[in-house]
């Protein structure tokens, strides 16, 4: 878990790589149900076609789905979700929770806006940068194609912020509900993204000693 920029993307595909364990993530529990046409993918695609959204059951059932799969046997890394108090209930229901290592990354929040306004993206080749932080350019040239790098109208400081507040409030009931638990950690995200993987590979390892 951890906020918008805090490196929890990059870092559950880090862990999953390095432990030769699925990567799964909400997303393409998705767009796999929907490659594959499974009751649960028609499903899937017939609310993406009306424009809808997804609701927390039926994620919930492509995760439990999902988690069936013969490559999950040994583990797996869970990116975007739980996202709410019924999601982890119910993650309960699916696994021991005893067996759940639970990693929150912790970044301040003033440090992804810094963070964030310092990525640029390429109007030309849409390879995403980041720039000094100090840089007060809006524009600057892409090293790759030339093009102009631009901060993306979501890096916006206070585009920012908005979304670390709705984070917060969201996310707050769940890092409380996984707090108390032996196998809980909060990492700090501020570090190099190497020693961030290094810290979590250590958490994962002893947690799995200890269970």
């Amino acid at each position: 878990m951890g906020p918008p920029g805090s490196g929890k993307g990059t870092q559950a595909v880090r862990i999953a790589e390095q432990l030769a364990i699925p990567h799964i993530s909400t997303g393409d529990i998705l767009r796999a149900a929907v490659k594959a046409g499974t009751p649960l993918g028609q499903q899937v695609s017939a609310i993406m076609a009306s424009g809808g959204l997804v609701g927390d059951d039926l994620i919930t059932d492509l995760v439990r789905e999902r988690l069936t799969a013969a490559d999950a046997t040994r583990g797996f890394v869970l990116d975007g979700f739980p996202r709410t108090r019924l999601q982890a209930d119910a993650l309960d229901g699916m696994r021991a929770p005893a067996s759940l290592v639970v990693i929150l990354i912790d970044v301040p929040d003033e440090a992804i806006v810094r963070r964030l306004s310092s990525r640029r993206v390429c109007d030309a080749c849409s390879i995403t940068q980041s720039v000094s932080a100090d840089s007060g350019a809006e524009r600057e040239g892409c090293p790759y194609c030339g093009g102009n790098l631009v901060v993306r109208a979501d890096d916006n400081p206070d585009t920012v912020r908005r979304r670390l507040s709705t984070y917060a409030e969201q996310a707050a009931p769940l890092v409380d509900f996984y707090r108390p638990r032996r196998f809980f950690a909060s990492i700090d995200g501020l570090r190099h993204a190497d020693r961030v993987t290094a810290a979590i590979l250590e958490w994962v390892t002893a947690s799995c000693a200890g269970s």
